[in-house]
């Protein structure tokens, strides 16, 4: 099997699955997500993930339906149905079900969505360019939901300019991107934005702050400007997939490339990270 779904319990391709209207996800897209990827049939980073799961429905007072341990077993359950070694291990939980009324009924059951598909990690080293985008999104950014439409439009007008991603600024601050969390490099220093309702807890952030800090590099989180992002030693783009992905050019403009060995130092870090902890058996 390529293309795995599941839904509730059942599982098939995802072209045999089908979700019923009264998900409340066709109505409000009421729920959250969160996504990793397997290697060798292993999940990378898979406590990190679930953590940031549950804290998400924890925040938005939505009833997983499954315990956490349990969902880990389950997920990797089925990780071993695919043929398909790398994949993209995506999780997904609904409010509910019901007729179209916004006010949610107290003890609502979610609904779990889980999907498979063959998708390999992205290279690391190689540089990206990027667009800017006005930041328009509400202060629900710390949870992981499926209300994505200014991602969307953020990430399309990136395609559609020939880049590869955004980076959302809210007036002159620089927040997040549009599926990724940012960071600069000054002074041999990791600058990122603090943690709060305008940006994603990011697991692949997690990973970079500790080990840049572990290589010996300082780390400050706080808001950053984007005169600050185009001036920066380097400018990197971080999610689950891409660990550490330089960035060549801003809104066509040149940025980045005065620490290389700096830079290579904590992507190797964190490829080796990702290698050990998915390595075949």
């Amino acid at each position: 099997m390529q293309n795995l779904g599941y839904y509730n319990g059942k599982y098939d391709e995802i072209e045999k699955m089908s979700i019923p209207m009264l998900d409340r996800v066709c109505w409000y897209g009421d729920g959250i997500y969160d996504a990793t990827y397997a290697h060798n049939h292993k999940i990378f980073d898979i406590e990190n993930h679930l953590r940031r799961f549950y804290n998400s429905a924890r925040i938005l007072d939505i009833n997983i339906p499954i315990a956490k341990d349990e969902l880990a077993e389950l997920l990797k359950e089925l990780v071993l149905k695919v043929d398909d070694g790398d994949q993209f291990v995506y999780m997904q939980c609904t409010r509910g079900s019901g007729l179209r009324e916004h006010a949610y009924p107290e003890n609502s059951v979610g609904n779990l969505w889980i999907t498979l598909t063959p998708c390999a990690v992205q290279d690391t080293y190689k540089p990206i360019d990027v667009i800017t985008f006005e930041d328009k999104r509400f202060f629900y950014c710390n949870c992981k939901t499926l209300n994505l439409i200014p991602s969307v439009l953020a990430a399309t007008a990136a395609s559609r300019a020939g880049c590869h991603e955004a980076i959302f600024h809210r007036g002159d601050i620089v927040t997040e991107c549009a599926h990724s969390n940012v960071s600069i490099f000054k002074d041999g220093k990791v600058i990122t934005h603090p943690l709060d309702d305008k940006v994603l807890p990011g697991t692949a952030r997690i990973r970079l702050l500790a080990f840049a800090e572990k290589l010996g590099f300082e780390t400050e989180e706080r808001d950053y400007t984007l005169d600050e992002l185009f001036n920066a030693d380097e400018v990197v783009i971080h999610s689950t997939g891409s660990f550490c992905i330089p960035v060549k050019h801003v809104d066509g403009k040149p940025v980045g490339g005065k620490a290389p060995e700096m830079l290579k130092t904590i992507q190797d870090a964190l490829v080796k990270d990702f290698e050990e902890q998915c390595k075949a058996d």
